[in-house]
C-alpha cells in the first residue's frame, strides 16, 4: 500500500511539472517575451520599444489582459496589406493611443494617418469599435496620453525598425 502510494504522489509531482513547464514556455515564447530591444518605431527622437504583432492570432490578443505597460513601450499590428482595420477595446484593461500608419515609399518609414486618444477599456458584453477615416498597414498602441503629451500628430513621418 505505501509503495502505491509513492508511485501516485509521484505520478502527480510529474503531472504538476509537466503542466508547469507547458506553463512557462508559452509565457516564455509568447510575442511580449520574444520582444526585441531593437524593434522600435520612431516619431523623430521619440521611440517606443514594441512588441510585434503579425499574425492573425498575435494581432487578436493583443494587450489583453495586460494590467500595465511601461511608458516607453507599445504593442505594433503589422497587416499584410493597407487597408481600414478597426480595433476595439474588448478585454483590454488599460487605455490606449492608438496610432494608424501607411507604408510610405521608403523603405523603413511610415506616416500617421489617424489618431484615437484615450481609448478605454470596454467592460461591457458588446464594446465599441474604433474605426480609423484612412487606410493603413500599421497601428501602433502606446499608453493613453503619451501621443498627446509628446505631440504626435496627423502626418507626422514614422521610422519603422523592426527586426524579427
Amino acid at each position: 500500500m505505501k509503495m502505491s502510494l509513492e508511485i501516485i504522489l509521484l505520478i502527480i509531482a510529474v503531472v504538476v511539472l509537466i503542466y508547469l513547464s507547458f506553463h512557462f514556455a508559452g509565457i516564455l515564447l509568447s510575442p511580449a517575451s520574444q520582444q526585441n530591444s531593437q524593434n522600435q518605431i520612431c516619431f523623430g527622437q521619440r521611440c517606443f520599444f514594441v512588441e510585434v504583432a503579425k499574425t492573425e492570432a498575435e494581432r487578436e490578443k493583443g494587450l489583453m489582459d495586460r494590467t500595465e505597460l511601461d511608458k516607453n513601450k507599445g504593442m505594433f499590428f503589422i497587416f499584410d496589406k493597407e487597408g481600414v482595420y478597426p480595433f476595439w477595446m474588448k478585454n483590454t484593461l488599460i487605455p490606449l493611443d492608438m496610432i494608424w500608419i501607411k507604408e510610405s515609399p521608403s523603405p523603413g518609414s511610415g506616416q500617421v494617418v489617424f489618431i484615437s486618444q484615450n481609448a478605454q477599456p470596454c467592460k461591457s458584453i458588446i464594446c465599441p469599435v474604433i474605426s480609423p477615416s484612412a487606410k493603413a498597414k500599421y497601428v501602433l498602441e502606446i499608453n493613453a496620453g503619451i501621443s498627446g503629451k509628446t505631440g504626435i500628430k496627423l502626418g507626422d513621418e514614422v521610422k519603422i525598425n523592426i527586426v524579427n
